[in-house]
């Protein structure tokens, strides 16, 4: 049986997984922690066995649409790095922190029972995301277009204010002017004297 575990995933089934993580994302945020299995699994077009082939438990499926959610976001680095200059990427980056903390919020009561059942979701997320700030912040400091000084914890820190005060979609557009104003600050520069 340990051999199976270690064969890659074949393409279909990596793709029932990725729309098994989709639907979960959206049924968790809209609909809470209440929501069907069955309902997921309809929703991403594939058979409850699939689902439960993929995700045994309910706990396993709502802790890997979170983590699935997290490794998109931390991901995206090289990719806007790679398409803007490093400013631009970081400004582009912190709307997706945004949209993952709102996703994160509308999935917290699932994410409470994973907690309840002895796992932790969060285990890694702090340090992922710190590593993804780092990035960017390197590269604009590099660039020359934000400063060098600028403590990772405290811009992620910054970004859950601004997605604790503003982080509703229907609060977007004041999440944008937020981010905008936390931009302007990180890219101040001192007087030369």
């Amino acid at each position: 049986m340990a051999e199976t575990m270690d064969r890659p995933m074949r393409a279909d089934a990596q793709r029932n997984r990725a729309r098994l993580l989709a639907a979960a994302v959206r049924a968790f945020s809209q609909e809470g922690p209440e929501v069907t299995l069955d309902a997921i699994a309809k929703d991403a077009g594939v058979g409850i066995g699939t689902l439960y082939r993929h995700f045994p438990t309910r706990e396993a499926l709502v802790e890997a649409a979170y983590r699935n959610e997290l490794a998109r976001l931390c991901d995206a680095v090289p990719e806007l790095l790679g398409d803007l200059p490093p400013d631009e990427a970081t400004r582009r980056w912190m709307d997706r922190f945004v949209d993952y903390m709102t996703t994160k919020r509308g999935m917290a009561d699932a994410l409470r029972a994973v907690i309840a059942s002895g796992r932790n979701p969060y285990e890694h997320s702090r340090g992922q995301l710190i590593a993804a700030i780092t990035t960017l912040l390197q590269a604009a400091g590099e660039a020359g277009s934000l400063r060098r000084d600028i403590e990772p914890a405290d811009v992620l820190a910054s970004l859950g204010g601004v997605s604790l005060t503003a982080g509703e979609p229907a609060q977007r557009e004041q999440a944008g002017r937020l981010l905008d104003l936390l931009m302007d600050g990180l890219r101040y520069q001192e007087a030369s004297a």
